[in-house]
C-alpha cells in the first residue's frame, strides 16, 4: 500500500494483517477457476466512467488481495480510490450494511474514509463486478509504539463502540469459533495443501489449540457488538488531523476486544502498558468488560487458523500463488506447527490484566 495514501484496504501481507471472515449468507469460496482477469484496465475505467467520474491519470493498484483497489485522479482534480468487491463473497445487503455502518460511525465523529453516494447509492455494478468509490486522503503509517497516538486511537475506538452498541447487524456475520476455527480446519483437511508427511502433526496441534480456545470462549459471557472487525495497525493511518480508520470490509459482530487486541505489540510488560493506555482512553466513551481480556489469545488462535484457510480458499486466484509462494512448501507448514505449539502455550498462560494477577 502506498504509505502516502489513506486507502480503503489494509495490508494483507502477513499473519496479523489479513482479511479473514466467513459470511453465512453466501458462499465465501469463489467458484472454481474464479479470477479477476476479466477486470481489465479498460473495464475498470468503463466502470468508473459509468458513474460520471472521469480519470485523467493511470490506475495505481493498492495493496489488496481480497478485493481489487485502485487510486486515481479525476478530471475534477480530486483523488479517488475505487474498490471492486470479490464476487460471491458478500451479498448486496451485507455491503450496503457496511456502508450504512460507516456513515453512522462518521456521525459519531470517528474519522474514516466513507463510500461516496453517487446517483443515490454507494454500491455500483459493471460487468458483474460490484464496486464503490472513496475519497483518497493523505496519511502515513500509524506508529503503535507512539503512546500518545495510541491514546488518541483508544478514544476513537471508544467512540466507535459507543455508537455500534446502539443496534445490531441484520446481515453481517458474527465472529464465532465455528466459522473462524471449525470451518477453517475442515477446509484445510479437504484442501490438499498440507503435505501428507505433516498432516498428522499439523491437525493434531490445531485441533488442540482450537479446543483450548473454545474452552476459554465458552466461559466468557459478554455482549457482542458491531465491530470494525479487522482493526490492525495497517488499517489506521495518521493524517494531519489525527488517525484515519479504513477498510470496514470485515465488519461483523463480536466481543469488543476484537477491535483492540491487534494494537498490542512487544513483550507482556509492553502489552500491559499499551492496554492500560488504550482502555483508559476507551472508557472515556464506552465501558469495557475486563473479562474480555481472557479472549485475546483465543482470538489470536482463531485468526491464525482462518488466515491459513483464507489463503487456501483463494488459491485458484492467480494473485495468491504469486504473492504467497511459500504457502505451498513443507517449510511453511513446519513453521505453522511450531507457531501453533507456541500459541497453545500462550492459551495456557494467565491472560493480560490491568492489575497483578
Amino acid at each position: 500500500m502506498n504509505n502516502d495514501t489513506l486507502s480503503v484496504e489494509g495490508n494483507y501481507g502477513n499473519q496479523h494483517s489479513d482479511s479473514i471472515i466467513q459470511t453465512p449468507e453466501i458462499n465465501d469460496v469463489p467458484s472454481a477457476g474464479f479470477h479477476y482477469q476479466s477486470l481489465t484496465p479498460d473495464s475498470i475505467l468503463d466502470a468508473i466512467e459509468s458513474i460520471g467520474i472521469y480519470p485523467e491519470t493511470g490506475l495505481l493498484a493498492l495493496n489488496s488481495y481480497e478485493n481489487r483497489v485502485y487510486q486515481f485522479r479525476s478530471d475534477d482534480g480530486k483523488r479517488y480510490v475505487v474498490k471492486f468487491y470479490r464476487p460471491e463473497r458478500w451479498s448486496d445487503k451485507q455491503i450496503i450494511e457496511e456502508h450504512e455502518f460507516s456513515y453512522e460511525i462518521a456521525d459519531a465523529e470517528v474519522p474514516l474514509a466513507l463510500p461516496l453516494t453517487i446517483n443515490g447509492t454507494t454500491l455500483h455494478e459493471h460487468n458483474g463486478f460490484k464496486f464503490s468509490l472513496f475519497p483518497s486522503i493523505g496519511g502515513r503509517n500509524f506508529e503503535v509504539d507512539n503512546l500518545e497516538h495510541l491514546e488518541i486511537v483508544g478514544h476513537f475506538i471508544g467512540r466507535l463502540h459507543q455508537c455500534s452498541m446502539r443496534q445490531d447487524f441484520d446481515h453481517r456475520p458474527m465472529l464465532t469459533p465455528k466459522n473462524m476455527g471449525d470451518d477453517a480446519i475442515a477446509w484445510l483437511r479437504d484442501s490438499g495443501h498440507i503435505p501428507q508427511s505433516l498432516a498428522e502433526p499439523f491437525f493434531t496441534i490445531v485441533e488442540h489449540v482450537l479446543s483450548e480456545a473454545k474452552s476459554i470462549w465458552m466461559n466468557i459471557d459478554c455482549q457482542h457488538i458491531r465491530l470494525h472487525g479487522d482493526l490492525h495497525p495497517g488499517n489506521i493511518l495518521w493524517t494531519p488531523d489525527g488517525p484515519g480508520f479504513v477498510d470496514l470490509d470485515d465488519a461483523r459482530s463480536g466481543p469488543a476486544i476484537q477491535d483492540l487486541w491487534m494494537m498490542l505489540t512487544g513483550d507482556r510488560t509492553q502489552q500491559t502498558m499499551q492496554l492500560e493506555i488504550l482502555l483508559e482512553a476507551y472508557e472515556d466513551f464506552c465501558e469495557f468488560d475486563t473479562q474480555q481480556l481472557k479472549l485475546i489469545e483465543p482470538l489470536r488462535a482463531l485468526r491464525m487458523l482462518y488466515y491459513n484457510a483464507w489463503i487456501s480458499r483463494r488459491w485458484d486466484d492467480p494473485a495468491f500463488p504469486m504473492h504467497f509462494p511459500w504457502f505451498n512448501t513443507e517449510k511453511y507448514w513446519e513453521q505453522q506447527i511450531l507457531a501453533f505449539k507456541e500459541q497453545l502455550s500462550a492459551l495456557n498462560e494467565p491472560p493480560l490484566t490491568l492489575i497483578p494477577y
